[in-house]
């Protein structure tokens, strides 16, 4: 009966690692069924709560902060090429050898792109062009163009240094390339585009793209490859310039994959707070690869390591010794901006561990600012211990399969300075055998130093790890011997988290916190000031770029008040400097104070004064909260004090201006944003009561009661409440009002909760509640929000089930987003946001009632 011990003790032990759902368990265990009374164990084991997330838009890997930060786009880890938040490719790969066999089961490893016709990124391409309506065919290859006018790609705007400017509102390009061989694999389609393109291949459309300032690659389906010929061939684009600059260029390439590789079957993947876990059959081998990131919100010196770990197991199916040798590659992309820089490589050895280090040849620190940009300073790392099992070099797809494919081995390529960046992989070729607990199973470690982390009022600054390691170095050998205390910590982190978001709010909820975890806290980068104060800045990713956005902080706030409110106070920190230096002088708080990771200002071009004024004010008021005192808000009182006058004098009634939700546009007499003025005075007075100051609490709390009474009257529209006042059959979620719970201020009757959840039920659509009447898109970090007004738990599960919803079923496969459409699930705008931290806060209503 036990004949087969060892496979029935690797898929146990995985089982308890894994977290696996009781489902998936059943059918791995009837596979062996004939243990069928250890199976039953199992599932008593299991039935705890502790099986978490399986189904998720994109799958975090290496997830750090802003720049270092990896994801896979799809499914199943060997169907797409890992990419870094913005979609742009930051490869790893990952092939298993076994049994003269070679499974790749990370990744699609292929060779570099081959142009047909080239971006213009190195130098210009000829095209003709015309900025005048042409006729309807002007996309197909025998339009006669002739009147057309001769010029280089790319084009633009004369500030971008432009091959050709083009200052008109809309241009159209032709350009010809040669194709020799039509044995076409996979045809790509790189465009850079500002504002609205549209591309044709010999008449056919093969893409429609919003604004990019960086090439994005698009794969074209066959149905365009079939039209390829040899000989001449036409890429044809219009592009529309909505406003400000403008850009246009375009290229094609083709990329082959590997040949004699077969593809690993994924046959599970859980996600869980801090790890993403994949298991996979390699022919007689099962191989499980774990990548943890250890973001313990808890532990400000774990949490700003910029070190995650990657393990890998091997487990044989038939009982046999197997060898197997895995390799596991990390583009130097991964410290490269656009993936073609010159970049300075090296391996050495420190005490206990090899490290291969690579960088940019440039090393512009802190040298540009903006949106979709990767990072192109400081050095990625990839590390493992000094044992004959782990062989680290420097190598490249073509040696893969000249060596890996044939004999499981790998030949180094030229290290030193200006090596290209196109096809080069940081790669360790892992020794294990099955059979064996010493020898089946091990470990890596990929980290990023970037030297300096960000610019802070002209102070270049660094990372907050700094304070306790001195190098790089340092921080690996202690990575290293500290990765099993990690690995518990992380473990009973990522448990503790999923059964009280469970206890909070039900199984559906806690997947949803699991979802936004690690996404959030890796939009920041945890600084050191100048003084050791905490410096906590986030990436306003996808949506401006924008560094310290408040309105991106508050909706953001309830994960870090949750777990360590330190961190919204790193949060808060840097506008509160920017206001008490003098920099910036209005009765209001600032939006931002720069552009990622540049913070030297605000550089958003319009004020959001009552929104940002109710942000600060609520935000250091839940800060008191959360700690039981107000110190923190007593060092800011001279600021606080300007903004809850300002919230006084223009907030019941707030003129035409933006809020948080400034893509919806401009809007007077938001009654949203009235209540979050409300509640914001009334957080001051509640601040005021707990520094002592009885005489201030009791004036500004009697303002704030007689504010919520009038804006009854003002927002009032029989079954719901007004988007705003005096537009009648208009609505909106009213998610500002759930700090009136949180905080315990009590300034309006449940009956206003009531009558608003009562509405939002019968205005649902298929993947979640609008944002408002005006659109069906959404905002579900809001919703989360607005759930918590509900009363009971099935009216909090038909509000948030929806979102559920669309994070399992929407079209767009990137990093959460945001703001998306109800209908249908697609992605409107933003993605990978740290806002996704507001789902936690049906678990601070948790905490905060006392129930935990």
């Amino acid at each position: 009966m036990f004949q087969n011990l060892n496979v029935l003790q690797n898929l146990f032990f995985a089982s308890l690692r894994y977290f696996v759902t009781l489902r998936e368990t059943i059918f791995m265990f009837f596979k062996h069924r004939r243990y069928l009374f250890l199976s039953i164990f199992v599932f008593i084991f299991l039935a705890d709560g502790s099986a978490q997330v399986d189904k998720m838009p994109a799958y975090p890997l290496i997830t750090n902060d802003p720049y270092f930060s990896i994801w896979s786009f799809t499914d199943k880890l060997n169907e797409s090429n890992t990419k870094h938040w913005t979609g742009k490719e930051q490869s790893l790969i990952g092939l298993l050898r076994v049994d003269g066999k070679t499974y790749n089961f990370l990744g699609r490893p292929s060779y570099p792109v081959q142009w047909l016709a080239d971006i213009s990124r190195l130098q210009s391409h000829a095209a003709k062009y015309i900025t005048t309506q042409p006729a309807d065919n002007w996309m197909t290859k025998d339009f006669n163009d002739a009147s057309w006018t001769a010029a280089t790609l790319p084009f633009g705007t004369k500030n971008l240094l432009p091959s050709t400017e083009w200052n008109t509102k809309e241009i159209w390009v032709r350009r010809n390339f040669n194709v020799y061989d039509t044995s076409i694999e996979q045809l790509l389609l790189y465009l850079r585009n500002d504002d609205d393109a549209e591309v044709y291949i010999n008449g056919e459309k093969v893409a429609t793209a919003g604004w990019s300032n960086n090439y994005h690659e698009y794969e074209l389906p066959a149905s365009v490859i079939k039209k390829m010929h040899r000989g001449t061939n036409l890429l044809a684009m219009h592009c529309t310039n909505t406003g400000g600059d403008a850009w246009l260029d375009a290229g094609i390439g083709t990329r082959q994959s590997i040949k004699n590789i077969e593809p690993a079957v994924q046959n599970a993947l859980y996600v869980t707070a801090t790890q993403t876990k994949y298991i996979f059959s390699c022919g007689q081998v099962n191989v499980e690869a774990d990548f943890l990131s250890p973001l313990l919100a808890n532990n400000l010196d774990m949490l700003s390591r910029p070190v995650s770990f990657v393990r890998f197991t091997v487990t044989a199916k038939d009982s046999g010794i197997h060898q197997v040798n895995i390799l596991f590659g990390e583009s130097s992309a991964v410290a490269s901006n656009n993936g073609d820089e010159l970049m300075n490589v090296s391996a050495y050895q420190t005490k206990t561990l090899n490290v291969l280090k690579c960088g940019t040849t440039a090393q512009p620190i802190l040298q540009k600012k903006g949106d979709d940009l990767r990072i192109d300073w400081g050095y990625a790392y990839l590390a493992a211990p000094q044992q004959k099992q782990y062989d680290l070099k420097f190598t490249s797809i073509r040696n893969i399969t000249n060596n890996f494919l044939k004999n499981g081995m790998i030949s180094s390529t030229d290290t030193g300075k200006n090596i290209p960046d196109e096809d080069l992989l940081l790669a360790a070729n892992i020794s294990l055998f099955t059979g064996n607990n010493n020898t089946n199973q091990a470990a890596i470690m990929l980290g990023y130093d970037d030297i300096y982390s960000i610019q802070y009022f002209n102070q270049n600054m660094q990372a907050w790890w700094k304070k306790n390691f001195k190098n790089m170095d340092d921080l690996l050998e202690t990575s290293q011997q500290q990765y099993q205390n990690t690995l518990q910590l992380c473990d009973a982190f990522d448990k503790q988290l999923y059964n009280d978001a469970t206890a909070a709010g039900g199984d559906t909820y806690a997947k949803l916190c699991v979802m936004a975890y690690r996404q959030s806290l890796a939009a920041h980068k945890l600084v050191r000031g100048a003084h050791d104060e905490i410096l906590f800045p986030q990436k306003e990713n996808f949506s401006n770029g924008s560094i310290w956005t408040v309105d991106v902080t508050y909706p953001s706030s309830p994960l870090s008040l949750l777990y360590n409110p330190d961190l919204l106070k790193g949060m808060l920190n840097g506008i509160f400097d920017y206001s008490e230096s003098g920099k910036w002088a209005k009765p209001f708080p600032a939006h931002d104070i720069g552009t990622y990771p540049i913070a030297n200002g605000q550089t958003y071009d319009e004020d959001m004064p009552v929104e940002e004024a109710g942000n600060m004010i609520i935000s250091t008021a839940a800060i008191a909260k959360a700690e039981g005192n107000a110190n923190y808000a007593q060092q800011h009182w001279k600021s606080l004090s300007q903004w809850v006058d300002f919230l006084v004098k223009d907030g019941l009634d707030p003129a035409n201006q933006l809020c948080t939700d400034d893509f919806a546009g401009h809007l007077a007499r938001n009654a949203n944003l009235s209540i979050k003025a409300i509640i914001g005075i009334d957080a001051y007075a509640m601040m005021a009561n707990l520094i002592g100051d009885k005489t201030t609490s009791k004036h500004y709390d009697s303002i704030a009661h007689d504010y919520a009474q009038q804006w009854l009257q003002l927002a009032d529209d029989g079954d719901h409440y007004d988007l705003a006042f005096g537009a009648k059959n208009t609505w909106s979620q009213k998610y500002n009002l759930t700090w009136d719970k949180l905080l315990g201020l009590n300034l309006f009757p449940q009956s206003v909760y009531d009558k608003e959840v009562n509405f939002y039920l019968t205005h649902q659509n298929k993947f979640g509640l609008p944002l408002d009447s005006r659109k069906t898109y959404t905002k579900s970090d809001w919703i989360l929000w607005t759930s918590t007004l509900t009363s009971n738990q099935t009216n909090f599960e038909a509000l948030i089930d929806p979102v559920y919803f669309y994070a399992t079923h929407t079209p767009t496969r990137v990093p959460l987003c945001d703001w998306h459409e109800t209908t249908d699930g697609s992605q409107v705008g933003f993605q990978a946001r740290s806002v996704v931290g507001g789902y936690f806060i049906k678990m601070l209503q948790w905490k905060w009632s006392g129930k935990k």
